[in-house]
């Protein structure tokens, strides 16, 4: 009787302690869904999250391109405004300058063809002048045959004409009477001047430097004086070529073709120039306007 009371009194105890494993366990049951759906849902609120921060990325970096877009569009059109406006003025002052200037640029323009048909002109004139030079040159090579070219030198230089001749054919050493044999050089050279009745020329006498003194000749500018007039004689008494179209000049020892400090090169320098003088008053006539 005394178990049985026992049992009685435990009873309660043991149908509760049934009753509470049985929620205990669906309690945590339903713990464990929840923490599996709470970490469900936190992962996708992860996703969420990071692609609404690449969402937002992506618009802020789309709304600095615009930004920058319409900052280039701005500029563009401050600068079409600003170049409308220079615009603007370049054809106002147009069309100032054509109402206001249009005869004066219209003579500046015939200026301008005048004096393009005056170049022209004086081109083609030069071009003459240097086609006679070289026909020139041509006729005294001609009429001298083949003379060695140490001794005469025919040449233009600049559009002038010059006839080097050496002292060894013209002169003896220390003389201004001219040779014979010079003579006859110098007939030839007359004969192509006299076909030319127009030109004038001038005989330089050159030397050496080396000092020069004897009788009448004070020095290499008495010397070298003295041989060019000796020349101009025999052309002007022998060959009849107009005085008028002479002139006779010495350079003594300051002009040379080379420097003075061999033999050979002072040879060189010891000649007879006869230079054809360039026609300038026919050049400044080209230079005269027209009437």
């Amino acid at each position: 009787m005394k178990n049985f009371s026992l049992l009685l009194l435990a009873m309660p105890f043991l149908l509760f302690s049934c009753v509470s494993s049985k929620k205990f366990k669906a309690t945590k049951a339903d713990y464990d869904q929840l923490q599996v759906k709470y970490k469900t849902d936190l992962g996708n609120c992860n996703n969420s999250k990071d692609e609404l921060s690449r969402q937002n990325a992506a618009l802020e970096s789309d709304n600095s391109s615009l930004k920058k877009r319409i900052s280039d569009q701005d500029q563009q059109i401050d600068y079409l405004k600003a170049n409308n406006t220079a615009v603007l003025t370049q054809l106002q002052n147009l069309s100032v300058l054509s109402s206001s200037q249009a005869e004066s640029i219209k003579k500046s323009l015939d200026n301008i063809g005048a004096k393009d048909a005056y170049i022209q002109n004086l081109q083609t004139s030069i071009a003459q002048k240097d086609s006679m030079n070289m026909v020139l040159v041509m006729n005294l090579k001609g009429a001298i045959g083949d003379l060695n070219d140490k001794d005469i030198n025919i040449k233009v230089d600049k559009g002038v004409v010059y006839i080097d001749i050496s002292d060894k054919l013209l002169f003896k050493s220390g003389k201004y009477a001219v040779t014979p044999q010079a003579k006859v050089v110098l007939g030839k050279v007359a004969q192509v001047l006299k076909n030319q009745p127009d030109i004038q020329f001038m005989v330089e006498g050159h030397t050496d430097n080396v000092p020069y003194r004897d009788g009448v000749l004070l020095d290499n500018w008495d010397l070298s004086v003295k041989r060019a007039t000796s020349v101009i004689r025999i052309l002007q008494n022998q060959y009849g070529l107009d005085p008028a179209k002479i002139v006779a000049a010495g350079r003594s020892e300051y002009d040379p073709v080379v420097d003075n400090s061999t033999a050979d090169n002072r040879a060189l320098n010891r000649r007879t120039r006869i230079v054809i003088l360039p026609q300038l008053d026919q050049f400044f006539k080209l230079l005269e306007p027209k009437k």
